[in-house]
């Protein structure tokens, strides 16, 4: 029994059936009698006509449907004011489940004998071909070659839209619907994985826009937290113009490197559950291969006891403070010491004052060369009362240090500290509490959460690779903090309308309160890649933390991380995969050898001719030509169809290794997408620093300093200069 074997890519042989059967029922009403029939049995024979050809016609328009999206899909536009938001689900995109049926198509597509259905028409290749000869022609040409081009669809040769890639990968099946994620799975985490300027950012930004949106039963927002460390425009505008629309322009906190000026303060070690967290955050930053480990190992233990001797001083430590002590330890070391003895012993300082006095340089020990004498004073009284405090000991032991040899222990340490401490940097990751003028927002992470709002960190990549990385491995550390902190006590511990003391057990604690979603958007995850981010994705899924971290290539994140198995178990704790279009191999294979193989059918003509051995008879010989029909056992997609995927096109591997075909929603113009006049033009001279960069030099800071500087008069000197003949500098001033 022959197997059937689905042929889409065909001429319609039904539009035969629906002329026959048009003209048939035209007879039937106009002229019953030519078919010998009665007016009422011709209205009856009519209908049957009509029934028949409306049949036929629905199977010829599957077919030239189909031929159509193999060529051309259509155009598929959204406004963000239409993107669906749901309290179940997160909308993706149009697509279809990917199925053995579809592997069957696409391996039609790739035989010869239906190439005049795939590759273009020779007069759309005719058009192409005049648009480029009649480029420069002259006017009346001219407009010949925009004609072919009118992209209308009444122009029967205009041009594909320019996303490159293979359209039969998701023309294949026309019928669409719409794809989405149910929300509990992306507590699982979701990898977005394509090359430069394929639609990741379209992808995130569509994401990011049911984020700002969703409300919860109670109607409560969720937290929304994205970092970008190129700085895109775009992005900056889409969340401002969602947070407006949901009633959450208050919440919204942008926090850019680029523009300290108008950006929101952050203190990456201001807070944290215990004090040796601060140490973590700073010494995790360093390197820690082969000999780099024991200098990291100090550079801990030295910030450690910085951070222990400001907390017990009141202060709150930020990177100024540490950076501060630690070129300079003996000014710690003497304003503890004089709160430590106001407490416990207020007369030690007439004995250390004597000693100082009688300090010279016989008198000074060789490792203490160079320090304070009052530094060399106190080391001296203490080694004769023997004081336990296990503060002040940290602090004398790192006095105790040849000053040199503490010099070159501490080399490692101060290049980070310098990094996250110039300019006007310092002014936002070490923000002075106390000046009340200063009208640019302090936030921490437990903040933000409880307040449910949505933080756009701008980490300035492009300009300072170094700083950018620093910056977000400090805020990725603090959030793994901050999570650890509510899967233990929950998001309200603390509050006064919190009984806390029911939340003594961990366990009570994490199940007591509902978890609060925290979205968290990586794009350009892998420039901020370190050993911070492993924990977040590994363990913090179970505080509500839900990473979408988007890349292009696998290579990246091993390259980052520079050990190929700490790759792997960043890869492995993403249980949603978004496939885009990629250039590399390896990246496609991750998605491609988590498929099965399909069985597909295939058709195979065999002709034969034998001729007759009798020289007498009447057959000189026979032929035969057969159809079979067999069955191969073929990879469901191949490496190849995800490096020929169109811009906004991707695989998406969801719930469990279900595989969809997914296009995203174009952007669609809105007209009420309106930011106020400092985000814009923020976003304007982000645009034009990150797309122009040939133009570096002409970048000055802020905008708010451009401004300044070009409002400001050139002096009477330059102004001769430029006349006398030098307008040629004119050009470079900015």
């Amino acid at each position: 029994m022959a197997q059937p074997v689905e042929v889409l890519l065909r001429p319609a042989v039904e539009l035969y059936t629906v002329a026959v059967c048009t003209g048939g029922a035209l007879l039937s009403l106009l002229a019953p009698w030519s078919l010998a029939l009665n007016p009422l049995m011709g209205v009856g024979s009519a209908l049957a006509f009509a029934t028949f050809g409306a049949l036929r016609l629905h199977e010829a328009l599957v077919i030239l449907r189909y031929r159509r999206n193999i060529r051309r899909l259509p155009r598929y536009l959204m406004t963000s004011r239409d993107v669906p938001v749901s309290q179940q689900r997160l909308f993706i995109g149009r697509g279809f489940l990917w199925e053995q049926r579809h592997t069957h198509r696409l391996m039609q597509t790739y035989r010869p004998e239906f190439r005049c259905y795939v590759e273009p028409t020779p007069a759309y290749r005719l058009a192409r071909h005049l648009e480029q000869r009649l480029e420069f022609a002259p006017f009346p040409l001219s407009q010949l070659a925009k004609l072919a081009a009118w992209d209308v669809p009444l122009n029967p040769v205009r041009p594909l839209p320019p996303v490159g890639g293979m359209p039969r990968l998701h023309g294949i099946e026309p019928q669409e619907v719409d794809v989405s994620l149910p929300l509990g799975e992306r507590v699982g985490h979701s990898l977005v994985l394509g090359t430069t300027r394929v639609g990741k950012t379209r992808l995130a930004e569509l994401f990011i826009t049911q984020d700002i949106r969703r409300r919860n039963r109670v109607g409560e927002h969720e937290v929304v937290i994205v970092f970008d460390p190129k700085g895109d425009a775009d992005l900056l505008k889409r969340m401002y113009v969602e947070a407006q629309r949901a009633g959450r322009d208050g919440e919204l906190y942008v926090f850019h490197l680029g523009w300290p000026d108008i950006s929101a303060r952050y203190n990456a070690v201001g807070r944290f559950g215990r004090i040796s967290e601060v140490a973590t955050r700073i010494a995790g930053q360093l390197s820690g291969e082969g000999n780099s480990a024991a200098f990291r190992e100090f550079a801990w233990r030295f910030v450690n006891i910085i951070a222990r001797a400001l907390i017990e001083l009141g202060q709150r430590p930020d990177y100024l403070l540490i950076q501060r002590h630690v070129i300079n330890i003996d000014a710690l070391f003497i304003e503890y010491a004089q709160h430590y003895f106001a407490r416990t012993e207020p007369k030690a300082w007439e004995v250390i004052v004597q000693i100082e006095a009688r300090l010279n340089d016989r008198t000074i020990p060789r490792n203490m060369i160079g320090r304070e004498k009052r530094v060399i004073a106190l080391e001296q009284y203490l080694s004769q009362v023997r004081n336990y405090d296990p503060v002040l000991d940290g602090l004398r032991s790192a006095v105790r240090y040849d000053r040199t040899y503490f010099d070159k222990i501490v080399a490692s340490l101060l290049p980070l500290l310098e990094k996250l401490t110039s300019g006007k940097i310092a002014q936002l990751l070490a923000p002075d509490y106390a000046d009340l003028a200063d009208p640019r927002p302090i936030f921490d992470w437990m903040q933000i959460i409880r307040k449910r709002a949505v933080v756009y960190v701008g980490l300035d990549a492009l300009s300072d690779a170094e700083v950018a990385a620093a910056v977000g491995n400090s805020m990725f550390s603090d959030l793994v903090s901050v999570a650890g902190h509510i899967y233990k006590f929950g998001v309200d511990d603390g509050l006064p309308a919190v009984k806390t003391s029911a939340k003594a057990d961990a366990g009570a604690g994490a199940g007591a309160d509902p978890k609060v979603p925290i979205n968290v958007h990586a794009d350009e995850f892998n420039e901020l890649m370190g050993d911070e981010f492993i924990p977040m994705i590994n363990k913090g899924g179970g505080a509500g933390i839900q990473v979408t971290a988007y890349t292009q290539t696998l290579s990246d994140i091993e390259a980052r991380l520079g050990n190929r198995a700490k790759a792997g178990q960043v890869v492995g704790n993403f249980n949603n995969l978004f496939m885009l279009r990629v250039r590399e191999t390896a990246t496609a294979e991750l998605l491609t050898q988590q498929l099965p193989r399909v069985e597909v059918y295939t058709t195979t003509v065999v002709s034969g001719a034998t001729d007759s051995s009798d020289i007498h008879g009447s057959t000189d010989f026979t032929s035969n030509t057969q159809d079979r029909i067999s069955m191969a056992s073929v990879p469901m997609i191949e490496p190849s169809h995800v490096v020929g995927l169109p811009k906004g096109q991707c695989f998406a591997l969801l719930q469990g290794g279900n595989l969809w075909k997914v296009r995203m929603p174009l952007p669609a113009p809105d007209p009420d997408e309106a930011i106020p006049a400092d985000l814009q033009q923020l976003a304007g001279y982000m645009r034009q620093r990150y797309t122009e960069a040939s133009q570096w030099w002409q970048n000055i800071g802020s905008p708010d300093l451009q401004e300044q500087v070009q409002a400001q008069p050139l002096p009477d000197d330059l102004l001769d200069d430029l006349t006398d003949g030098g307008a040629g500098r004119d050009e470079a001033l900015p």
